[in-house]
Formats: structure tokens, C-alpha cells, sequence
């Protein structure tokens, strides 16, 4: 083996040029080289930043992740058992899909008569391409799903709700009803998109049901859905006590729909009329340990019990004599209810602005949030001191949250995969509520040093360009120990 070393004498020539090299470059040289790397390092720092803001990840990092990696042999780590482990801390076999199912809104709104309204007066779409397309999906598996052999009527009704245009979706419905005069599912499309008021849209589900009656073996789904839409009809007319009968006979007609979530339907309708014991009643069916829950079960159960005592609260007088029986549940139901979503109190509070509720919601997501505090806002203002008592104890829950969010404390951990889904069934135009708060990616503080850093050398160069000068021609040709020692001597001489 030859071991090609090189000279002294060589590295000393080598070190002469260098230098030679760097007593040619003017001051000027310096700065434009510090203010361009000051520019560029900036730039990235920006669009890392609305990378962040929007996407809620580091577009260095991903691309790290997903592109080189691979490369150096990396193997993503697809374990999450501490993400999904239950309250006692046994780990159970759960999914990211399972995790982040959306769900249809109960209480969606009509498009025709409520987010076109918005569109109309605000230029913006209130609903997003994912979520319309869910909508479309669910209504073919509503009205179609069970049929065998589609009828003509019923094959354009398909390609209808596939459209993404709304004008043509209604050109089809109308088409449909050429076909058949007592075609159901043409009715609702045109209640739902092209109604412009409310009451144009019940009187189009009215002859909807008309005409899902009279269908041989009725389409159960369809006819559901129809009077479900009727009872929220009559909730927006004003009609309260109508929709709330509509509501009971519902559920009472078809028991096993329980899915479908009319019970939220009957609570928002009840706390309209301010009848809290039947709103107790609900709750008391539905507020069960084996069945799922939602922002909507949580949230009223703690509004509930926070009315019998929120008018007399005060912190300064429970700090004093300690909380009674009656405050230390409220408390805890309002600790409960912000672990279940810990998006509602900041809608509530009203410390984020407000949207049109989104026609899907992921359950403890920001869109679940959404669309609670849209509809409840209101019974939580009439309740007297409700909203002073949430804005005094809300935040005591995430003391009580383990963290890292490896185990939950009454429900499963929050899930990490429900910042991406809200985004997807939020429009653009709403800043998406997160938790737990991440922190800023490395890359995006390393950028910030960086550019930070270029920008001062920058300056400095600027204003003193003789004594930067020397100081890169002593960092290039002398080790660290006498680097101050050549800058001194230099400045002598300069001060001579």
C-alpha cells in the first residue's frame, strides 16, 4: 500500500494562495456574499413557515423523511401502541382509520338556502371538495345502496350526485323527474341545492316523502332522511315544538338508527325551549358508557349541570370557602367535556371567530368544535354565568391530562391524526384549531439562526469592512488559538 503524503513545502504554497486569493476580495465582496446568504436563508425561513401554518409539519423535514431516508436505510417506525393505549394503560389493536372516521353532521345545513347565502355574500366556499364529495358518496349508499336493478330514473340520480357542478346536478334531478314524476331522491337534491329559502326546501321534502311513501317495499333510508330534513325545517321556522315531536316520533319509528344521531337533533331543539329536564332525560339514555360520544352529549351535560350553579359562582369567593358539592361537578363535567374536544371553550368564549359548520365532522376535531359552538353557542349565553364559569375552569383540564399524551384520563388519548383530516373538510380560509400545540420544527429555528446570523455578519461587514477583512484572513490562515491574537495586532496597527 502507497501512502501518497504531501509535502510541507506544498501545504504552504496551497495556504500562500489561499491567501493571496483573500487579500484580492474587497470589502464590498463580503457583503454582498453575507446579504445574499442572509436573503436566501430568509426566504426558506418564510416559506417554511407558511409551510407550517399550513400543513402543520416542516416541508425540509418531510422531504427528509420521506425521500432520503429510504436512501440511508432508514425504516419508518409504524408503531403507535402508546398512542392508542386505553385509560388502565392496556394497549387495544386500534387503527388511524378507525380513529379519524368522520361522520356525517347532524346538523348540517341546507346548500341552497344557507351556504349558498354565505357564497353570495362573501365570495368564499364554505365547504370543501372533500367534504361535498363525502356528502355524495352518503347519498348514494342512502338512495341507491339497497336497490338491485336500478331504474332509469334512478341511474341518473346516480351520475347526479356525482357531479361537481351544481347547476348540472340540478339538471339531472330535473331530468330524473321527466323519467318519473315520483321520483324521491330528484326531490331532494332539489330541496337541498336548489331551494333558496327554507321554506321553499320543506315544501320540496314534503313531496319527496309524498313520493317515497308510494314506492313499492319503501326505501327506509330515504324516508328517514326526508322526515329528519322536515323536523329541521320546522326548527329554523320556528315551529320548535313541532320539530321535537317530528324528532321523538323518529326515533321511536326506527329505534336501530341510533347511528344517525337524531338524539342531537332532539337535544338542540329541546334546549331551544329551555325544557332542561327532558334534555336530562336525553342524556340519561344516551350518556352511556358503552356508547360513543360526542362534543354534543359531553358539552350539554356539562352546560347542564354549570346552570345550577353559574349564577351565584364567583372565583374570588371559591377560592375563599373551597368549591361545594354542586360547583366541584360542574367542574368536573367541564373537565371532562374540554378532554373530550379542547377545541369548544375557545368557539364558546369566543376568543375564535365563528364559520358555517362543515357537512362532515371528525369526532374531537376542530370541525366537531365547529360545529357544536355554531348551533349551542346561543343556550350557553342563556344560561346565566355558564360562559364565566367554563372561562375560569376550562383550563384547569390539561393538569389533569397526562403528557405526553400517551394515556387519557376519561377517554382514550386524543388522536394524532386529526389535524390533517380537519383540514381536509375545513375550507382554506379558517385557521384549524390544534392540540396538543406543537412546537416549531428544527429546521424552521435553524433557518431563523441562520438567516439571523448572516444578516449581523452582513451589518458588520458593512460598517466595518477592514476589521472583517482581517478577521476572515486570520480565520482561514491560523488555527483558533491565535486568532485573537492576530486581530489584536491588527488593530494596533490600524489604531498606529
Amino acid at each position: 500500500m502507497v501512502y501518497v503524503l504531501r509535502s510541507p513545502l506544498k501545504l504552504q504554497e496551497t495556504v500562500n494562495a489561499a491567501s493571496v486569493f483573500l487579500n484580492t476580495l474587497t470589502p464590498k465582496f463580503y457583503v454582498a456574499l453575507t446579504g445574499t446568504s442572509s436573503l436566501i436563508s430568509g426566504l426558506i425561513l418564510i416559506f417554511e413557515w407558511w409551510y407550517f401554518r399550513k400543513y402543520g409539519t416542516s416541508f425540509i423535514e418531510q422531504v427528509s423523511v420521506s425521500h432520503l431516508r429510504p436512501l440511508l436505510g432508514g425504516v419508518e417506525n409504524s408503531s403507535s401502541a402508546g398512542l392508542f393505549s386505553s385509560v388502565n394503560g392496556d394497549t387495544e389493536p386500534r387503527t388511524n382509520v378507525a380513529e379519524c372516521k368522520v361522520w356525517r353532521n347532524p346538523l348540517n345545513l341546507f346548500r341552497g338556502a344557507e351556504y349558498s347565502r354565505y357564497t353570495w355574500v362573501t365570495g368564499k366556499e364554505p365547504l370543501t371538495y372533500y367534504d361535498m364529495n363525502l356528502s355524495a358518496q352518503d347519498h348514494q349508499t342512502f338512495f341507491l345502496g339497497d336497490t338491485q336493478q336500478l331504474r332509469p330514473e334512478d341511474s341518473v340520480m346516480q351520475k347526479a350526485w356525482r357531479e361537481r357542478n351544481p347547476q348540472a346536478r340540478i339538471r339531472a334531478a330535473y331530468q330524473a323527474i321527466e323519467l318519473n314524476r315520483e321520483c324521491a331522491a330528484a326531490y331532494v337534491l332539489l330541496a337541498e341545492e336548489e331551494a333558496t329559502t327554507i321554506t321553499e326546501a320543506e315544501r320540496l321534502f314534503k313531496q319527496a316523502l309524498k313520493s317515497g311513501m308510494k314506492l313499492s317495499g319503501k326505501d327506509t333510508n330515504l324516508v328517514v332522511y326526508i322526515k329528519r330534513r322536515l323536523a329541521m325545517c320546522a326548527r329554523k321556522l320556528g315551529r320548535i315544538k313541532e320539530a321535537v315531536k317530528m324528532m321523538r316520533d323518529l326515533m321511536k319509528e326506527f329505534p336501530l338508527l341510533g347511528m344517525l344521531n337524531i338524539h342531537e337533533n332532539l337535544l338542540e331543539a329541546l334546549l331551544e325551549l329551555q325544557a332542561y329536564a327532558d334534555v336530562q332525560a336525553v342524556l340519561a339514555k344516551y350518556d352511556d358508557i358503552s356508547l360513543p360520544k360526542s362534543a354534543t352529549i359531553c358539552y350539554t351535560s356539562a352546560l347542564l349541570k354549570a346552570r345550577a350553579v353559574s349564577d351565584k359562582f364567583s372565583p374570588e369567593a371559591a377560592s375563599r370557602r373551597g368549591l361545594s358539592t354542586a360547583e366541584m361537578n360542574a367542574v368536573e363535567a367541564i373537565h371532562r367535556a374540554v378532554e373530550f374536544n379542547p377545541h369548544v371553550p375557545k368557539y364558546l368564549l369566543e376568543m375564535k371567530s365563528l364559520i358555517l359548520p362543515p357537512e362532515h365532522i371528525l369526532k374531537r376535531g376542530d370541525s366537531e368544535a365547529v360545529a357544536y359552538a355554531f348551533f349551542h353557542l346561543q343556550h350557553w349565553k342563556r344560561a346565566e354565568g355558564a360562559l364565566n364559569l367554563l372561562h375560569c375552569t376550562w383550563e384547569g383540564t390539561f393538569r389533569i391530562i397526562p403528557y405526553p399524551l400517551e394515556k387519557g384520563h376519561l377517554f382514550y388519548p386524543y388522536p394524532g391524526c386529526t389535524e390533517t383530516a380537519d383540514r381536509e373538510l375545513l375550507p382554506s380560509f379558517h385557521e384549524v384549531s390544534v392540540y396538543p400545540k406543537k412546537e416549531l420544527p428544527f429546521f424552521i429555528l435553524f433557518t431563523a439562526g441562520l438567516c439571523s446570523f448572516c444578516a449581523m455578519l452582513a451589518m458588520l461587514t458593512h460598517q466595518f469592512p477592514e476589521l472583517m477583512g482581517v478577521f476572515v484572513k486570520a480565520v482561514s490562515i491560523c488555527t483558533p488559538i491565535n486568532v485573537w491574537d492576530v486581530l489584536l495586532k491588527e488593530q494596533i496597527r490600524l489604531c498606529i
